[in-house]
């Protein structure tokens, strides 16, 4: 598995953590690219601002995308990935404290592949990312992508 880049969009620093900790704990030895913010995600993927000469050919296997972010806010991020044909396709999974029925109803309405809520209890967490991992990088086969 760890040849697929996973880009991880999350602000706060302890589910930044967490979430990277249940990775490794899970032996998902991926890079892992982290964005703080949603600018800073669609500048990654775009290969604009910050990443600026980025080789945009050259996309991760999985966006772990978190709903609330400064500056520019998830569902946001993921309508203009859904908009650009080289991220039309690109796989989305909504890793969320929200249990907000509008947020899974837009998510999905946007084009995101998956809707996790981020499990309060740590063990569940690592096992949710468990099974994330298992899915998006080793059983699921992911669309050609940047066409």
């Amino acid at each position: 598995m760890s040849d697929k880049t996973i880009l991880l969009v999350e602000d706060n620093p302890d589910d930044e953590a967490l979430t990277l900790r249940a990775l490794r704990k899970n032996l998902i030895l991926n890079e892992i690219v982290v964005a703080r913010d949603g600018a800073e995600a669609l500048d990654y993927l775009f290969g604009t601002g910050i990443h600026d000469g980025r080789d945009t050919s050259i996309q991760p296997q999985l966006i772990l995308l978190d709903l609330k972010l400064p500056k520019i806010d998830g569902l946001e991020v993921l309508k203009r990935l859904r908009a650009d044909p080289r991220t039309a396709l690109q796989p989305v999974a909504i890793l969320t404290t929200s249990n907000e029925e509008r947020d899974i109803v837009a998510s999905y309405q946007l084009g995101a592949n998956s809707y996790i809520r981020k499990p309060v209890d740590f063990d569940q967490f690592i096992e949710s990312v468990r099974q994330l991992g298992l899915y998006w990088l080793v059983l699921n086969t992911a669309p050609p992508l940047g066409r």
